[in-house]
């Protein structure tokens, strides 16, 4: 007699099932924090040097230029470290998504479990390295005057949820054409670094004049995370458009993303 294991519904989360192999959740995700920082001097340290260091090459570089040009609600150094810190959360959460089912391979082919833990638990990730960023950007914050306001302070864990899904989306979607065409393991860092600059982490919206590129900082699904975030400390009234605009595309690659996962897992063991 034969026995057929399978997942269930292509075009679900399956969250039944999630729940049932909830385990695995940490046991990815914490051998992925060990291996990440695995014999390094610093260990936990660079996850705050990274955008630490980044936000100071920008303030550098362009702070004087934008503070001259546009009114911010933030001063700049805050400005730019609370886009990273949310950017990093998306970042670092695509580049892991989109490789993990390549680099998971061995397991997957051994034995059944619900294949969207994998990318799933690649994301928590970057939540461990947000951690440790967000406690240094509080003295930050408040060395420049800067403090969260209560009443939104809702607006914080939303924020990061939002770039949670954000980073799901794409990346359940890069990790199952990662599977098949290993092309986008070289396009993904590229696709990474160009998506910094279409995203407004180091400038705001309107920092452009050119109305095609106001609409694709807009629609970036990373816009509504950073503004939500960004008016928790600066207490500024929110663009309700925008953020719509963004979390519609965000919704969208995240239906789109599970789909195609879900849809194409089954032969995953075959083609990792």
């Amino acid at each position: 007699m034969e026995f057929e294991i399978k997942p269930q519904r292509q075009f679900s989360l399956g969250l039944k099932e999630l729940w049932e192999y909830r385990e695995l959740f940490y046991f990815f995700t914490w051998r992925d924090v060990k291996v990440k920082y695995k014999q390094t001097v610093l260990g936990f340290l660079w996850a705050v040097f990274q955008p630490l260091i980044m936000t100071v090459l920008f303030v550098v570089s362009f702070g004087s230029l934008i503070h001259q040009n546009l009114s911010l609600v933030l001063p700049y150094p805050v400005f730019v470290l609370s886009g990273f810190l949310l950017w990093n959360i998306f970042s670092g959460g695509l580049s892991n998504a989109g490789n993990s089912m390549v680099s998971n391979s061995g397991i997957i082919k051994k034995i059944y479990f619900p294949r969207l833990i994998v990318p799933g638990s690649a994301i928590l990730v970057s939540l461990v390295d947000f951690t440790m960023a967000f406690l240094v950007f509080i003295p930050v914050m408040l060395y420049y005057g800067c403090s969260f306001h209560v009443s939104a302070l809702w607006l914080v864990p939303l924020s990061v949820l939002l770039s949670v899904l954000a980073a799901f989306g794409l990346g359940t979607l890069l990790a199952a054409l990662n599977v098949k065409y290993r092309d986008f393991r070289y396009i993904l860092p590229f696709f990474i670094q160009a998506m910094l600059f279409a995203t407004p982490v180091i400038y705001p919206v309107r920092i452009s004049g050119n109305a095609w590129f106001q609409w694709l900082l807009r629609l970036n699904p990373m816009n509504a995370p950073i503004e939500l975030f960004r008016s928790s400390v600066s207490g500024a009234p929110l663009n309700t458009t925008d953020v719509l605009m963004s979390l519609s595309v965000s919704l969208t690659l995240f239906i789109v993303g599970v789909i195609y996962f879900r849809k194409t897992e089954r032969y995953f063991a075959d083609l990792a």
